[in-house]
C-alpha cells in the first residue's frame, strides 16, 4: 500500500439501516470493493484465529472489538482485493477506531467521504430482527440490537459529527424501500 492511496468512502448509520445492502449495489454500479468491518471480524471469529475467542465475546456483548485487530483486517482485505476504491462499512465506529485509523491509516489513504444512512431505532430493530431470522448471525436479536444500538448512539454518532465538521458527511435516508434509496445514492455517485 506505500504505492498508492486507496480512496475509501466509510459506510456508517445504525444497526440494520440497510448498509450492507446498498454497499452491494454501489459495488456492482460503481466498482467499489466493499469490506464490511462486522463480515471482516465474523470471518476472524470464525477461522479459529488467535484473537476469535476475543472477537466472539465483543461481537455477542455488541461492544465494539479493539481498534488494532479491526485495522490489521480492513488492511489485509485492502492489500489482498488488488484494488484501489473502497466501501468500508460499520467503521469507525467509536473515537479509538477514529483514532486507530488516522494513526495507521491516515497518511495511506484518501478518505473520499462518510455515506450516512439515516434511520430511526424502531425501522433498524424491523429489519436486523427480519434479517436475524435467516441470516444465522448472532448479533441479530433483540437484545444485542439493543446494545449494538445503544453503542451507536453512544459511539458513531460523535464519529459521524466528527466528519460532518469537516465537510465529508453525505446523508442519505434509508427509510424508503432500498431501491428508492439507492436511486439517491447514485445520484451522489455520479455527482463526485
Amino acid at each position: 500500500m506505500a504505492t498508492f492511496k486507496p480512496i475509501v468512502i466509510f459506510v456508517l448509520g445504525g444497526p440494520g439501516a440497510g448498509k450492507g445492502t446498498q454497499c452491494a449495489n454501489i459495488v456492482k454500479e460503481f466498482g467499489y470493493v466493499h469490506l464490511s468491518a462486522g463480515d471482516l471480524l465474523r470471518e476472524a471469529r470464525a477461522s479459529g484465529s488467535p484473537d476469535g475467542q476475543l472477537i466472539e465475546s465483543y461481537i455477542k456483548e455488541g461492544k465494539i472489538v479493539p481498534v488494532e485487530i479491526t485495522i490489521a483486517l480492513l488492511r489485509k482485505a485492502m492489500e489482498n482485493s488488488g484494488k484501489d476504491k473502497f466501501l468500508i462499512d460499520g467503521f469507525p465506529r467509536n473515537k479509538d477506531n477514529l483514532e486507530g485509523w488516522e494513526r495507521e491509516m491516515g497518511d495511506k489513504s484518501i478518505v473520499k467521504f462518510v455515506l450516512f444512512f439515516d434511520c430511526p431505532e424502531e425501522t433498524c430493530m424491523e429489519r436486523a430482527l427480519k434479517r436475524g431470522a435467516s441470516s444465522g448471525r448472532t448479533d441479530d436479536n433483540i437484545e444485542s440490537f439493543r446494545k449494538r444500538y445503544q453503542t451507536y448512539l453512544t459511539n458513531t454518532v460523535g464519529i459521524i459529527d466528527y466528519y460532518k465538521a469537516k465537510g465529508l458527511v453525505r446523508t442519505i435516508s434509508s427509510i424508503p424501500g432500498p431501491e428508492q434509496v439507492f436511486n439517491e445514492v447514485k445520484k451522489l455517485f455520479n455527482d463526485s
